[in-house]
């Protein structure tokens, strides 16, 4: 293969170097992001020596050229088009750079809140275990050790602004300690505690604008988006005097402009304008959450779904960490358990009623998955697929919705759904076990009633089958015995490097794999986070980010193994290698330790596909097993 030549192809059928915006590439694919779509000559893309596939997913343009050559063919792309190396970083942002403005915000505030949860999950499980241990034994809140404890419990809330400064400065590419310092200024102790003003405290004039309008000496306790906006602009500003400050002068100057500017404008104007709005806005959130008879639950509660597959639902942490903030009380988390559960439940229903043991084996492990929070492999690998699931998920969302708006459920933290939501709705325990209920069996009957499995439809349709010849006289026994050693020599097999649930190729939640684009095999989800070498052979690739290995085997076989899909965007966050490029490796060797929940909580589907790729040197490849298995249990069968 001309490596060269085939970079040149790829370049002039995207337009030219004018039209690429960045590039780099992962274990198995060119990422690139395209300024103007229209100019890509696709067909002429798919044509080009090396190429195997080309799609577009989360604003970039996928190239699929294949482990051990997509590396080669980069380089002399990037040296055509005379652009530098970029990471998968660099070309995410610029992916996410060509987003509409409201997906980009969108994002933003997701970036913000999502690092801060781990502390409000924390201190809300505490609050909601107190609550409930306080009921149960109503002595126990007089203790020493339930007021140590009850302290601890609303640490992160009470200095909520700070968390979210730090946050939100380090996505605006600030100093984290001066958005620390805004943040402490907003809940000053000179200030009114904005709760106590709430409960009838008096407050003085801190700034009066002419005369026209008084600014109350009021701390910004319970307020979230006043905050983002202040720190916001206090980035922008230290980095602007970054430019222009001389450096002799800098480190003193800008720190100083920068607070005593951004701290003024927060205070007068920020601040208050923000504040009132974000006020307007949780009101309206909780109006139309508490419309009577649940009737703007049961919609919200249908909608959530969607608002997954858009990508748009980080929205709802802030106004999650709103509510909590305001009054201790997130009555959007059971909204959100409801949606999530019931769209494990109607996953749950096409694993019972399917006769495709493909399907089986994929779809019980996403309803399990999502019955625990985690919602992304059965809307994304199931209901999305055959659609009447994703809409009986819709259909129970909304009905446990409007139970948990109706019997008033609420949880005292944010982050978490599902089973474990049961640990912060202790104040409201059994209407969140009934809004899972219903939503778990409105989603599940509807589901099972609208889906048809298409393998069982066709077989109860299908003519009966002829009635078989007799078979054939055995053969002498030395003949058979014979044909069995002809037999065995002819076939590979390979063990699964991985614990897990094998399935099928083809249902990998991703069409490079699923499609054999790469090569035929199988695929693993792993229930431990361990990489082991299958066969005996040599490491012939080792990505940076640790998310895939290659391997020669002793027996001519060519490995790819692929540590979930679209996992290269983690940047090797979860991930450790034991091996390196051109390391000898005995089979039950570790290769790559991985952490399943991290990959998880980013979103990111676990299914490790385990890809022959020299498929094309054999007769045949495919799967030598299906369920669940132990590590070097056989999984790819190859004929010769």
């Amino acid at each position: 293969m001309d490596y060269r030549q085939s970079a040149k192809e790829i370049l002039d059928a995207i337009g030219t170097g004018s039209n690429l915006v960045s590039a780099a590439h992962c274990a198995t694919r060119l990422r690139l992001v395209i300024a103007d779509n229209a100019k890509v000559k696709k067909e002429a893309l798919e044509n080009v020596e090396g190429v195997k596939g080309v799609f577009e997913a989360q604003g970039q343009l996928q190239i699929i050229i294949g482990t051990g050559t997509v590396n080669k063919v980069y380089d002399e792309f990037i040296d055509l088009a005379g652009v530098a190396a970029a990471s998968k970083d660099d070309v995410k942002a610029a992916a996410a750079s060509k987003a509409p403005w409201y997906k980009r915000m969108i994002k933003t505030l997701g970036d913000i809140f999502v690092p801060i949860i781990p502390a409000i999950v924390a201190t809300g499980l505490l609050n909601g275990l107190l609550g409930g241990l306080s009921k149960a034994f109503p002595h126990l809140s007089d203790s020493y050790f339930f007021g140590l404890l009850n302290l601890f419990s609303n640490a992160a809330l009470v200095f909520l602004p700070i968390l979210i400064a730090v946050s939100a400065a380090k996505i605006f590419k600030g100093n984290i300690y001066l958005g620390a310092v805004i943040g402490m200024i907003m809940i000053h102790t000179d200030l009114v505690n904005a709760w106590a003003v709430g409960g009838g405290a008096e407050t003085t004039t801190l700034w009066s604008w002419f005369g026209l309008w008084n600014i109350q000496n009021t701390g910004y306790q319970g307020h979230v988006i006043p905050v983002v906006i202040a720190v916001f602009v206090m980035c922008k500003l230290e980095n602007w005097l970054h430019k222009k400050v001389p450096e002799v002068i800098d480190l003193f100057v800008t720190p100083l402009v920068t607070v005593l500017v951004t701290g003024f404008l927060t205070m007068t104007l920020i601040g208050p304008v923000f504040a009132q709005i974000e006020t307007w806005v949780l009101a309206g959130a909780t109006w139309l959450i508490t419309i009577p008879f649940g009737i703007g639950a049961f919609l919200m509660g249908g909608a959530y779904a969607p608002t997954v597959v858009a990508g748009v639902h980080h929205m709802y942490n802030a106004i999650e960490l709103s509510m909590l903030a305001d009054s201790g009380k997130n009555i959007w988390m059971p909204i959100a358990t409801a949606a999530n559960v019931a769209q494990g439940a109607a996953a749950l229903a096409v694993a019972f009623k399917t006769k495709q043991q493909k399907l089986k084996s994929m779809a019980l492990p996403a309803s399990l998955s999502a019955f625990l929070g985690i919602t992304e492999p059965a809307i994304f690998g199931v209901n999305l697929r055959f659609m009447k699931p994703l809409i009986a998920g819709m259909i129970g969302g909304a009905c446990g919705a409007a139970i948990a708006s109706v019997m008033n459920v609420y949880a005292t933290a944010n982050g978490v759904t599902g089973v474990f939501g049961f640990l912060i709705t202790t104040e409201s325990f059994v209407g969140y076990l009934l809004t899972f209920a219903v939503a778990a069996a409105v989603a599940f009957g509807a589901s099972w009633f609208m889906w048809k499995d298409p393998v069982a439809e066709g077989a109860a349709a299908a003519p009966a089958p002829a009635k078989a010849e007799p078979a054939p006289e055995a053969a002498p026994a030395a003949e058979a015995k014979e044909e069995a050693k002809e037999e065995a020599s002819a076939e590979i097999l390979i063990p699964s490097p991985l614990k897990g649930n094998a399935i099928a190729l083809a249902d990998v939640p991703d069409p490079t794999f699923a499609e054999g684009i790469l090569g035929q095999g199988a695929a693993v989800e792993p229930t431990e986070g361990l990489v082991v070498a299958p066969d005996d052979g040599e490491v012939t690739t080792i990505f940076d980010t640790k998310h895939a290995v290659g391997l020669q085997l002793d027996n001519g076989a060519e490995l790819l193994i692929h540590i979930g899909i679209n996992t290269v965007e983690m940047n090797g966050d979860g991930f450790e290698a034991f091996v390196k490029e051109g390391d000898k490796v005995k089979k039950g060797d570790k290769l790559v330790k991985f952490d399943i929940d991290k990959i998880k909580a980013a979103g990111y589907a676990i299914a490790t596909p385990v890809i022959v790729t020299n498929t094309d040197d054999f007769a045949d490849v495919t799967h030598a097993t299906t369920g669940d298995i132990e590590q070097l249990t056989d999984l790819v069968k190859i004929t010769r």
